[in-house]
């Protein structure tokens, strides 16, 4: 009878076991090798003490302490992602006490006041989210090379001092909530890439990292940042669907009919903004959700409100002196004052490394000196911004644009 119970829930479970365990280890054969042990302590223990009332739950149990054991013996590997991984079977074993989530609780454990600031986010979203340096390079407007060295020394750095991971007291969370609201958003954002939805890792991300923001807001409601970041993503979830038409091209945010857009989101969205503004302690993620706010309500309405967008980036970029932020600032200021005021703008940022591979900076430049009757000069940025755009469709947008800006150039 055990044995029967045992080849049943392999021959139902197998696959979806696996897939479960492997999300923890980040490594398949791993994962398949522990839960091979736990099918043959399975025939070991249940012929003789019974099945348990949950067969999947003990092999489960089971396969985890195996892959957990492996990653304490092992000599080589991420000893990094072991720790936390311990920590996450811990966490599983005792309730996670002030935090609701396992995911949750493993990103504050990122948080200890011995690593650098600057190294938390990336380290969450390399070892808790699963995103590569590539990504994570990209989000942080760096090399690859770079953000894994900076990785590498973070992670010598918790090896060599013995910093431990453990889940902090809600007391703690206030003082570290920064970096876990960044990792959170920096992981929406790549999963919301998606082109046409089909990508169901992106999706996923997208889905986890809006689940885990609400989460945030629920378990810290008096903290307006998370009101603000779940308002953000709210705004840019309402619209998601409307950036691709029938055919999966690309269509930007002007041309978008608002009657597509998810209202009850928009009107979530509105609520946590204005619940957050009752705090009177303005944040980042605040500013940004005010913004795609003002978007929302420029296209609903057909009235511009330029300069308010404009005032909000000033804001924003006063917070974050971040090249991303005075990029979009040029374009509002392109619609308010015209495109040559936006690219004088941008001038101090002309040779700024940061930029050189950060597409939208190509997008932006081309579209301001198309404007400008900078013509060669926009079809150079052109070919730029289409060489390093991932998405197909949003490639294919860029270059009908130069294209029709090439037949309209004198010859």
């Amino acid at each position: 009878m055990a044995r029967a119970t045992a080849e049943a829930v392999a021959r139902r479970s197998y696959g979806k076991l696996v897939a479960l365990l492997a999300m923890r280890t980040r490594d398949v054969a791993a994962a398949e090798d522990a839960l091979a042990d736990a099918f043959a302590a399975a025939l070991a223990d249940w012929p003789a003490r019974g099945c348990p009332a949950n067969p999947e739950a003990w092999l489960m149990t089971v396969a985890r302490r195996r892959a957990i054991d492996g990653a304490r013996h092992r000599h080589t590997g991420d000893e990094v992602a072991n720790q936390l991984l311990i920590l996450a079977d811990e966490i599983d074993a005792h309730e996670a006490g002030a935090l609701p989530d396992q995911r949750l609780a493993l990103l504050f454990a990122c948080t200890h006041p011995a690593l650098e600031p600057a190294i938390r986010t990336p380290l969450m979203l390399q070892v808790v989210l699963g995103l590569d340096a590539k990504t994570i390079a990209s989000a942080f407007l760096l090399s690859p090379a770079a953000i894994s060295k900076r990785l590498v020394r973070a992670k010598h750095k918790i090896r060599a001092a013995g910093i431990p991971f453990s889940v902090p007291g809600r007391d703690e969370l206030p003082g570290r909530l920064a970096a876990v609201l960044e990792a959170v958003y920096a992981a929406y954002a790549e999963g919301w890439t998606d082109p046409l939805g089909d990508d169901v890792e992106r999706r996923d991300l997208a889905d986890e990292a809006l689940f885990l923001a609400q989460l945030l807001a629920e378990l810290m409601p008096d903290e307006p940042e998370t009101l603000g970041l779940l308002a953000l993503m709210l705004y840019a979830h309402a619209r998601r669907a409307a950036r691709r038409d029938a055919a999966g091209d690309y269509v930007p945010l002007s041309a978008q009919n608002p009657a597509s857009w998810n209202a009850p989101l928009l009107d979530a969205a509105d609520a946590l903004l204005t619940r957050a503004s009752t705090f009177h302690a303005i944040g980042r993620f605040q500013l940004e959700a005010a913004l795609q706010s003002a978007h929302v309500h420029r296209c609903r309405t057909g009235r511009a409100n330029w300069d308010e967008v404009v005032q909000l980036y000033d804001a924003l970029f006063s917070i974050t002196a971040s090249p991303v932020v005075a990029v979009n600032r040029a374009l509002a200021l392109a619609e308010r004052d015209g495109p040559q005021a936006a690219l004088d703008t941008l001038a101090p940022y002309a040779d700024d490394p940061r930029l050189a591979e950060y597409q939208p900076y190509w997008a932006a430049r081309a579209d301001l000196l198309a404007r400008a009757g900078a013509t060669f000069e926009a079809l150079a940025a052109y070919d730029l911004a289409i060489g390093l755009e991932r998405d197909p469709a949003a490639r294919r947008f860029l270059q009908r644009r130069r294209s029709e800006l090439a037949r309209a150039a004198p010859i």
